[in-house]
């Protein structure tokens, strides 16, 4: 990838004009009414203060021009106005910066800025006052029990959400810049003696290489910059908006990328099998946890091959023995299996999108509509025959049960051409289509690791952990995928391995 030439950076001039002057040139001061701006003067010299108006707190500006104007009363040192300023600037983070560049970038996110005249620095005070919403619990990561806190748009306030449920000396937040023009914030997050120090080194590689005006989609434009999936419809990274579900990874020495603007957080590196657990698996017995866990495979597999094995038990009834003859539609309709079956997905998913669209008073409304009167009348016409609304109707509820929303619709991706293929080819179709799939499926690698992991490069302990939810207290190494330096979660019990 190109990389553009770094111009040298404007230092800070000691002529307060000149600094006022680049300010309205640069970030349109006097132009922009968001943009604010006041001068003092204090022993006798001038002071400015740069910030914008909607990322900072008033009350906070309003406090700290009362103790720079205090100055005048208590204080006649002029020469030592900088210290002064620095011990007045009554906020827990004040920094002091050499470059004009630095300080558009500083007031641009959010802080406000104070030059002196005839100084070659300006301070830099972080107040912070990022609009949005206070966190609640996620509407795709709902529990029966767990906390109901998430994620929000804040980044400030994810890290605090993390660091509250891990408070160890070692957990690390790193901030980068991403984008020429929205220089948006972008934090690394990983516990430093447990990721592996060449992941995170990758990870901050691969981010601090991408060149793009701005990411004005957020995670999502990063993660594919990061995985470069091209046009691969599955899921390289993770998305999760719930702080106990993104610590815990943390803890196995995954690597976490937060996004300022988005609710959701990036977890890597990940594998196919992440995108099927649930924190409800997590929250429940062990027992009960597994019970979870193997329906939910049942309902991804019945998403994906449910439909394609009907149609070719309807297409070749040979194939059924005897006691499940009974499979197979009674009254095809007036329209070929296979098309039926293509329409009725295809109509789920105008219906997912409408919703999707529609306000949430009328949302009820418009599925009765859908479920009653088109399905019943489809029926009525001969369109579709009812065995077809049956599985369609279970094919749909299994995509619904799968955790991840973008593995979801990669598998009805793959659901369509399972069909396409066995409608056209019959049984030879459905073989060579799920045999391609898993083939594609084991030849993916996110960020160097095989997607199919444990099950291929083939880990019998690790496998074990994807097919059980094991009790807590026996579940003490971390997953080796992630090459953790330290592996073992529970170093006391290190003998009984």
């Amino acid at each position: 990838m190109l990389r553009r030439k770094k111009t040298k950076s404007t230092a800070i001039s000691p002529t307060i004009q000149e600094n006022k002057a680049y300010m309205q040139e640069r970030v349109g001061l006097d132009v922009s009414f968001d943009v604010g701006s006041r001068e003092l003067t204090v022993l006798k010299k001038k002071i400015h203060l740069y910030y914008l108006t909607g990322l900072c707190d008033s009350a906070i500006i309003v406090e700290l021009m009362e103790k720079l104007i205090e100055i005048n009363d208590h204080e006649s040192n002029s020469k030592k106005l900088p210290e002064i300023l620095e011990n007045r600037l009554v906020h827990q983070q004040v920094n002091a910066i050499e470059s004009m560049d630095e300080a558009v970038d500083q007031m641009l996110s959010g802080l406000i800025i104070v030059f002196v005249d005839g100084e070659k620095q300006a301070f830099v005070v972080d107040v912070r006052s990022y609009p949005g919403r206070s966190p609640e619990e996620p509407d795709t990561e709902h529990v029966v029990r767990g906390s109901r806190d998430g994620y929000t748009e804040n980044i400030i306030e994810n890290t605090a959400l993390t660091r509250r449920r891990i408070r160890d000396e070692r957990l690390r937040h790193e901030m980068l810049k991403v984008g020429e023009r929205s220089k948006t914030d972008v934090c690394l997050s990983y516990v430093s003696d447990i990721a592996d120090d060449g992941l995170v080194q990758l990870i901050k590689e691969e981010i601090e290489s991408i060149e793009i005006d701005g990411i004005a989609m957020a995670d999502k434009t990063l993660d594919e910059f990061l995985v470069q999936r091209g046009w691969n419809p599955f899921p390289f990274v993770r998305y999760t908006e719930r702080p106990d579900v993104a610590a815990n990874h943390l803890l196995e020495g995954h690597v976490l990328i937060i996004v300022d603007t988005s609710p959701s957080v990036i977890i890597l590196p990940t594998t196919y099998f992440h995108h099927l657990q649930h924190a409800e698996e997590f929250r429940q017995a062990p027992a009960i946890g597994t019970f979870i866990r193997w329906t939910r495979f049942l309902a991804i597999l019945a998403s994906m091959f449910l439909l394609p094995l009907w149609l070719l038990f309807t297409m070749e009834p040979s194939l059924l023995p005897q006691p499940l003859s009974f499979i197979g539609p009674n009254d095809e309709g007036n329209i070929p299996i296979v098309i039926q079956l293509i329409l009725a997905d295809l109509g789920i998913e105008f219906l997912r999108m409408a919703a999707i669209h529609t306000p949430t008073p009328l949302a009820t409304s418009m599925g009765l509509i859908a479920a009653v009167l088109i399905g019943e009348i489809a029926i009525q016409v001969g369109m579709l025959s009812p065995e077809a609304i049956l599985y369609i109707a279970i094919s749909a509820i299994g995509t619904y049960v799968t955790p991840s929303y973008e593995l979801s619709v990669a598998n009805r991706l793959v659901r369509i051409i399972l069909l396409i293929v066995t409608g056209l080819f019959g049984i030879y179709g459905f073989l060579i289509g799920v045999t391609i799939y898993f083939l594609f499926l084991a030849s993916l690698k996110s960020l160097k690791t095989p997607y199919l992991w444990p099950f291929l490069p083939f880990n019998a302990k690790a496998f074990l952990h994807i097919l059980i939810r094991i009790p807590v207290p026996l579940s003490n190494s971390r997953p080796s995928i992630v090459h953790p330096k330290n592996n073992y979660s529970q170093p006391s019990k290190k003998k009984g391995l």
